[in-house]
């Protein structure tokens, strides 16, 4: 029997429904300043989710719809939370690599999954077309930005494609369907490729709720971008890091500290290193 609020994009849905106004995204405009406030864009829950749907009729006019493999390699910004919870609404199968593994682990990755389609930013499409990237595999490339940067189209155009069209269906959900494939990081050997079905995010949500007792208004500040996709699930508000997601060490914890203290952190999840480094702020002067 299927369930449609197994679909982690559905808690988008509700949250847009339930707390309109409330944040879902700061994400900062410009370099984070390390002594005091910030300017960050604020996006609600009601206009990240009216523009998930509308990149949601845009993939669909392009071919990219339930199954589809798609490679998604854009840095944590608010495009990086719109594009994904779009491909959860028409039930493509987003493909999430560490970029800090490296060039030549990031294409066996992509060899090994076997994407139909790839979204990113303008660098790793150079580096897609430059290496060779699932070139047997590809069939529909979109640029994240204004112009198509020699892709099929840009997301920019899958905006303008579906934003008139209002809100967009999503698909009932069998909890055995496949709902992205996350590599690991490869630090501890070779990074391996795991399928996360519908039902083990809808299973890790209400885990997270029970384990650290996560209610709508918390606070997250997002070290780890493949967490972040719980966030908007979880009813989160998530405050975008100014650190490469790619070099998690080179974190600069006073930035970090500051954005913590503007906006009221509640919780953070970070790889160890993260830990580290904000935890170097306690430590005594010599």
């Amino acid at each position: 029997m299927t369930n449609p609020s197994l679909n982690v994009a559905s808690h988008l849905e509700r949250m847009a429904a339930q707390h309109p106004a409330q944040v879902a995204i700061h994400a900062p405009i410009g370099r984070v300043n390390a002594d005091g406030p910030t300017e960050h864009r604020a996006i609600t829950f009601l206009e990240l989710n009216a523009d998930s749907d509308a990149i949601a009729h845009g993939l669909a006019s392009i071919g990219i719809a339930r199954g589809t493999r798609t490679a998604l390699m854009v840095p944590p910004t608010p495009d990086f939370f719109a594009l994904t919870f779009a491909l959860f609404k028409v039930g493509a199968v987003p493909v999430l690599i560490d970029p800090g593994m490296g060039v030549k682990n990031l294409g066996k990755c992509l060899a090994e999954a076997e994407p139909e389609a790839f979204i990113g930013i303008a660098k790793a499409h150079v580096a897609r077309r430059v290496l060779g990237w699932a070139r047997k595999t590809l069939r529909t490339t979109v640029n994240v930005g204004q112009w198509r940067f020699y892709c099929h189209t840009s997301l920019e155009r899958l905006r303008e494609t579906g934003r008139a069209r209002g809100a967009y269906h999503i698909p009932e959900s069998e909890a055995t369907e496949p709902a992205a494939i996350l590599f690991t990081s490869g630090s501890t050997g070779v990074a391996k490729g795991v399928v996360y079905t519908h039902g083990i995010f809808a299973a890790q949500v209400e885990l997270l709720k029970a384990t650290y007792g996560i209610e709508p208004g918390e606070i997250d500040l997002c070290t780890f971008p493949l967490f972040a996709l719980f966030g908007p699930a979880l009813g989160m508000t998530c405050v975008i890091p100014d650190m490469n997601a790619s070099r998690p060490a080179q974190i600069d914890p006073h930035k970090a500290a500051a954005q913590i203290k503007q906006f009221g952190v509640t919780n953070m999840f970070g790889s160890p290193a993260v830990i580290r480094r904000l935890g170097e702020l306690e430590e005594p002067n010599p």
